[in-house]
């Protein structure tokens, strides 16, 4: 006489309960992965934008640093016309190694049609 009457336990081989189970583990211990340097800039204009109203129009560099992350974006500050007599701003953005924005501040102001003046 046979038992017709399976569990879905006892249908699982015990090989594929193992693997099942390991699975379950292995995802649970890894760890977060640190985010990309794209998602790390894409980022920081948005947070910069959204606290300061103002377009972050492009990053001018870009550093890992020991706390995470240092940029300097490149900000829409007062547009004018013609575009060439906006006035920009250069800010030093930080952020920590999660990419979250820790502080800004502007570093120097220019018109968009000027060139550096910095060495």
């Amino acid at each position: 006489m046979s038992n017709t009457n399976n569990t879905e336990e006892s249908q699982d081989s015990p090989k594929e309960q193992k693997t099942q189970g390991s699975r379950t583990r292995t995802r649970k211990s890894a760890a977060p992965r640190p985010p990309r340097p794209m998602e790390v800039l894409r980022e920081a204009r948005a947070q910069l934008a959204e606290l300061t109203g103002m377009t972050a129009e492009s990053v001018s560099s870009f550093e890992r640093t020991e706390d995470g992350w240092s940029l300097e974006v490149e900000v829409l500050e007062l547009e004018r016309v013609p575009d060439t007599m906006s006035l920009m701003a250069s800010y030093q953005v930080e952020l920590d190694s999660e990419g979250m924005l820790t502080g800004y501040r502007r570093v120097r102001r220019y018109e968009r049609g000027r060139a550096d003046t910095r060495r």
